[in-house]
């Protein structure tokens, strides 16, 4: 497998800049955003780097960095900490891509975004993958607990770091805390980190498990040191139809312990019901319907999205939508992929 090609850029939300990293091509996968991160220097990790682009192969893969940290604009507001800010994010991101549905995979914090983005726009989610989530945050530990690392983070960030290396991280070398203490630092600052781990802790998603209508599996470890197993079954319970895949460890990074494990179960849950990598193996006949058909021909033809609509008779956004449309279901990023998948089925 060849690394896939990774490019970083930039959207704007409200005057500041939201970094994303976009790699591979296929079916588009978001993936929201975890409690901090860095989108340049989480490559340098190599277990890190490996576990996305395994876990990515043959998919888009959409990744970002919050409005406070990585290489987003760090400048942080008062509304940013909070689940409806992290939604509109992941909203602006499948915008801004022009992607009218995609698959969510949600880790950890990030799966309470998932949960929610998929439970208030069903219309635009094709399936949903969460590891190592939760649905009540004020579950995850005891308050004074919860009280304890806040405070260590604000008044001592260097010892605050070196705290949650060791919560998250577990029974690792010296080198490899230290490294992921710095990490954090870098990615975000003291007050930012001790703000989104507020948000880690109010979240709470339960009210909105029974309205998710995507098919969804819920990956968690048994021993997850840092969000317990039964936070997850309690995610899995609440989501109708929901499958729960119990892995064996105790790191919650998924990349540590037993990575190819992991991978293997996100995997095979992208690829439920026949989604992994578009859908190839379906008869070519009856992959796109019949008005999908023209349009595909015409986008053969180089036409714009507004000279097929006039010759069609319809609108640009009718266009538009039948070009996403075939762009999902041949599994392609692109018009030009998707004309080559097109001619490669025999569908031109």
């Amino acid at each position: 497998m060849n690394p896939p090609v990774r490019e970083i850029r930039f959207l704007t939300r409200d005057d500041r800049r939201i970094a994303y990293e976009r790699s591979g091509d296929g079916p588009l996968l978001i993936c929201p955003a975890w409690w901090v991160s860095h989108l340049e220097l989480d490559r340098d990790n190599t277990a890190v780097a490996h576990f996305w682009d395994a876990v990515g192969d043959g998919y888009s893969v959409v990744r970002y960095d919050r409005l406070g940290v990585g290489v987003s604009d760090r400048e942080l507001r008062d509304d940013d900490a909070t689940l409806d800010a992290e939604v509109e994010v992941i909203r602006a991101v499948a915008d801004e891509l022009d992607a009218e549905r995609v698959s969510l995979l949600g880790g950890s914090s990030g799966g309470c975004a998932a949960i929610a983005f998929a439970a208030r726009f069903p219309e635009r989610v094709d399936r949903l993958v969460l590891y190592g989530a939760y649905a009540d945050g004020a579950s995850i530990t005891q308050p004074e607990v919860r009280e304890a690392i806040l405070a260590a983070i604000r008044s001592h960030w260097g010892l605050g770091s070196r705290l949650l290396a060791t919560i998250f991280l577990g029974d690792v070398s010296s080198e490899e805390r230290e490294e992921f203490a710095r990490f954090q630092r870098l990615a975000a600052s003291a007050e930012s980190a001790a703000r989104f781990l507020e948000q880690v802790y109010r979240n709470d998603v339960r009210d909105q498990l029974a309205l998710v209508r995507a098919p969804t599996h819920v990956v968690h470890r048994r021993e997850d040191r840092t969000i317990p197993y039964r936070l997850g079954r309690q995610v899995a319970a609440g989501i109708p139809g929901a499958t729960l895949v119990p892995l064996a460890g105790s790191a919650h990074f998924p990349w540590s312990g037993d990575a190819g494990g992991v991978v293997r179960a996100l995997r095979t849950a992208l690829s439920a019901g026949g989604h992994s990598h578009g859908p190839a193996e379906e008869p070519a006949a009856v992959l796109l319907s019949r008005r999908e058909r023209e349009v595909l021909d015409l986008v053969a033809g180089g036409l714009r999205d507004d000279e097929i609509a006039e010759q069609l008779v319809v609108s640009p956004h009718t266009v538009h939508r039948h070009v996403a449309n075939i762009r999902r279901k041949l599994g392609r990023g692109s018009r030009t992929a998707a004309v080559a998948e097109a001619a490669r089925l025999g569908l031109l």
